[in-house]
């Protein structure tokens, strides 16, 4: 199904930490949302089993009769998985727990590495004039996230603002660096957000402190704040800023997307 003649196309984001609860799949929601609402066309791929960024969306599991599991496993063509969200510009290809044994099934798959590269890259997606992709990937270094970092250009990792954020980080980079290495050379870091961040709490800054020290400008400008309004959001279905688009949780997010888009506008993406 894929042409790998087919002109480079939209920025592909993969949005990675093996931590759990860290606000991956809150931030490639909003950070999506926020790209659409500049008048971007955005695809939120979902291949993590718990389809949280499907639910999150307002996709029902009883709406999921294509999945990311089908693009990934039986070849499906993209434009029978991608659903239209609420959200004008974004788009979604949903997941489900079927996700859950695609590890094993992928194994035997010679190219188990590159099947979500090569579903990403079907001629078909042309019909969706995307300017970015963010996949929202399961909190594990498993072979579903491989998958996003093969076919990704960049990696964006949600950091929590808590002890030992930075702990696990080494592997996250070091697993960049080996698909650096043998699967995708071009793979970079687009960069570190910070995540449930709190400025009346002296962790928080100390974390922002350490972050800033020891990885300079891979770190965003922007912090994600605790913000109540975050957190409610998803149980009505939306993303923060179709919830409270006035709250500081949907002001930090549009600033997040105005770096990103700056960033590729200077040089797509950093080292």
């Amino acid at each position: 199904m894929s042409d790998p003649s087919r002109p480079s196309g939209p920025k592909i984001i993969a949005v990675v930490n093996q931590k759990g609860g860290v606000g991956k799949t809150t931030t490639t929601i909003n950070l999506g949302a926020a790209l659409a609402e500049q008048g971007l066309h955005v695809l939120l791929v979902d291949i993590d089993p718990q389809g949280n960024a499907s639910t999150g969306l307002g996709i029902g599991r009883d709406k999921r009769d294509m999945t990311t599991y089908d693009l990934l496993l039986d070849d499906a063509s993209i434009l029978d998985v991608v659903q239209k969200t609420a959200t004008d510009g974004l788009w979604i290809a949903p997941a489900t727990t079927d996700l859950s044994s695609a590890d094993i099934e992928m194994a035997t798959n010679e190219k188990r590495s590159y099947l979500l590269h090569d579903a990403l890259r079907q001629r078909e997606i042309e019909n969706f004039q995307l300017d970015y992709i963010l996949i929202d990937c399961p909190p594990s270094l498993n072979l579903l996230t491989v998958n996003a970092m093969v076919a990704a250009h960049s990696v964006l990792v949600p950091l929590q603002s808590e002890f030992y954020a930075l702990e696990g980080l080494s592997q996250l980079l070091l697993t960049v660096r080996e698909i650096r290495q043998t699967a995708n050379p071009n793979l970079r870091i687009e960069g570190i957000a910070l995540t449930m961040f709190d400025k009346r709490n002296n962790l928080s800054r100390q974390v922002e402190a350490d972050a800033r020290e020891n990885l300079g400008e891979v770190v965003f400008k922007t912090v994600i704040p605790r913000n109540v309004r975050i957190s409610e959001a998803p149980s009505y279905a939306l993303s923060v800023l179709d919830y409270d688009s006035r709250s500081k949780g949907s002001q930090a997010y549009r600033d997040l997307a105005s770096e990103i888009i700056a960033l590729q506008g200077d040089s797509g993406v950093r080292g």
